[in-house]
């Protein structure tokens, strides 16, 4: 058997003194043949232990689910950290925040309006109840009880920020002893007295999460919790971007100085993140502060292993830090791994999306518009089709806004988009004749992860008016496009102007390249709006020519020899019919 616990002023494994450094490593941002590869370098930068949240919202798609295979195989990423010789820190929330689609609760839950998230609620931690009877069974034999990394697990995620109630906490402190989990529990929130406060629990370890000013942090953290080690859960030494913002970086000299003096300090250290990976599909979170702003696809998060898993300048940084407090491996630094060489794809073949949706099943609403959530619909895009009465120029209207961008389109012309970050809700458009179809297409661009926004709805969230007249009578397409939709043979060759409103419409773009040897490689736009990207029906995420990511990656194992298909659902117009695989990623203008 194998026990963390504490001492006064640091951690004892087995008995033995343990200074934790860790680095956070989220094995469902890296596709799973490269998970071997980032334990290793985790391992050889001088970590002993890596950290990972667990998304619930994608173990548990619908109630009484459980997912763990390809890139959900948690067992499988516990048995290849054991492997490595690290140990594991493991936050499974039941919210993980994350920069995460929702910060990791299901959509079938947070759909619920009357359900009080993150509370004492029975029908909250009744939900929450019942996933750990599915979850934590699997996880068990990788536990330190019996033998596996696991050496310790965290209660909730900065509570703290959220909210105030004990008895909340408490319940899940006894979900997981009650079901097994016998390793040490921790609390994080950020070194605030206030949030350590509310976010801590009695004989619980209290832990801080900060990326500067680490004495005073640290002295709150001592002023709360007297005794126990010094932990920062979560040193921050990147950050995340926004579409539409600035690529974020942190200096590197900045960030091992804080770390040597963290470590100098005695205390222990999660990196976040060590390797920040990709939000791939429609995986990303969004905030909602004053405004709504999406984040990206990328989570490269300026991390000392980039997106790509490559060692960037502030691995070679931390390795020498963590040198001066702890043994580093004595084994040379990994080189770059292997890029491929510059591919063009011609995108040979167009077939437009709303012709599509005759081959796609509707849900009828009879009155007014359903919502995504009241569809069910997780992530992905929402169609809704109606007709409009009368002809002539005059106002659509969208009581409540749009969730979270709607391009409009009348007779299958575009006519405008409207976007919740810019708080739109009216469109003057043009009518042609009574009777014009009216089609709205509605992008779920990531739901929000931290707030009391959290669990903001999706899709068309209200009545839709045309000159005050009500519009009933809509047929609500969900399409989750996951993967793209078999195209049908009859694609039309990509060669029509952009200027024709055939070609301004959402479409799919089509082509194939030759591959001799599969490796990582980074997908280029050049030309094209916006839209999803999939490579051998891999979704690789979204692309915006709004920045500030200019390329996406693409990992190595998702490609093949010979022959690959690059699908584009496009869903502006463009010019171009070609993209570019190139060598070197773009993630826009750092902004120190």
């Amino acid at each position: 058997m194998t026990a963390l616990t504490t001492t006064p002023d640091g951690f004892l494994l087995n008995g033995t003194p343990l200074r934790i450094i860790s680095g956070a490593l989220h094995y469902f941002r890296v596709h799973p043949d490269h998970w071997p590869d980032r334990l290793h370098k985790a391992r050889l930068m001088g970590l002993n232990t890596v950290e990972t949240y667990i998304p619930w919202n994608l173990h548990q798609p619908e109630p009484g689910t459980l997912v763990l295979d390809g890139l959900l195989d948690l067992p499988r990423f516990l048995r290849l950290a054991a492997a490595e010789g690290l140990h594991v820190l493991l936050r499974p929330g039941p919210y993980i925040c994350a920069e995460w689609d929702g910060g990791g609760l299901p959509h079938w839950l947070t759909a619920d309006p009357d359900i009080r998230l993150r509370s004492s609620d029975p029908r909250f931690t009744g939900a929450v109840d019942r996933y750990l009877d599915l979850l934590l069974p699997p996880l068990l034999p990788h536990m330190a009880a019996s033998g596996g990394p696991v050496i310790a697990v965290q209660v909730e995620n900065e509570y703290g920020a959220y909210g105030d109630d004990t008895a909340y906490l408490k319940h899940l402190e006894a979900a997981l002893r009650t079901r097994g989990v016998e390793e040490l529990l921790f609390t994080c929130d950020q070194a605030d007295p206030e949030h350590l406060a509310k976010g801590s629990l009695p004989g619980v370890l209290a832990t801080g999460t900060f990326g500067g000013r680490i004495d005073r942090s640290l002295e709150r953290l001592r002023e709360h919790q007297p005794q126990g080690p010094l932990m920062c859960a979560e040193f921050w030494i990147g950050w995340f971007d926004h579409w539409g913002g600035p690529h974020h970086g942190r200096d590197t000299e900045d960030a091992a100085a804080d770390l040597d003096r963290l470590l100098s300090a005695g205390a222990s250290v999660n990196i976040y993140m060590f390797h920040g990976g990709t939000n791939f599909g429609f995986t990303n979170g969004a905030n909602h502060h004053h405004t709504y702003a999406p984040t990206v696809t990328s989570y490269d998060y300026d991390a000392p292993l980039t997106e790509h898993g490559d060692p960037g300048p502030k691995y070679h940084a931390f390795r020498e830090v963590i040198a001066r407090h702890a043994p580093v491996p004595d084994e040379p630094i990994p080189s770059p791994a292997r890029k491929l060489p510059p591919t063009t794809v011609e995108l040979t073949h167009r077939t437009p999306l709303l012709p599509l949706l005759s081959t796609t099943k509707a849900t009828p609403a009879p009155e007014d518009p359903l919502s995504a959530d009241a569809l069910g619909h997780r992530a992905g895009y929402v169609l809704y089709r109606t007709t409009l009465p009368t002809e002539g120029l005059g106002l659509l209207h969208f009581a409540g806004g749009v969730g979270d961008r709607a391009q409009i389109f009348v007779d299958g012309a575009p006519v405008g988009v409207l976007e919740r970050e810019r708080h739109d809700e009216t469109l003057a458009v043009r009518v042609p004749r009574p009777g014009a179809e009216l089609h709205v297409l509605v992008e779920n661009m990531g739901r929000v992860n931290y707030g009391p926004r959290i669990g903001t709805p999706k899709g068309l969230l209200g009545p839709v008016t045309y000159d005050g007249t009500p519009l009933h009578g809509w047929d609500c397409h969900p399409l989750p496009m996951e993967a793209p939709p078999t195209l049908p043979l009859d694609q039309t060759p990509a060669s029509a102007p952009a200027s024709t409103s055939a070609s301004a419409e959402p479409a799919f773009h089509h082509g194939t390249f030759e591959v001799r040897t599969p490796a990582d490689t980074f997908l280029a736009l050049p030309g094209w709006t916006k839209g999803q990207a999939w490579i051998n029906g891999f979704n690789l995420g979204r692309y915006w020519n709004r920045g500030p990511q200019r390329t996406l990656y693409v990992p190595a194992p998702v490609l093949r020899p010979g022959t690959n298909d690059l699908i584009l659902l496009e869903l502006q117009a463009t010019t171009a019919t070609r993209a570019h695989l190139t060598d070197t990623p773009d993630l826009g203008p750092a902004a120190h």
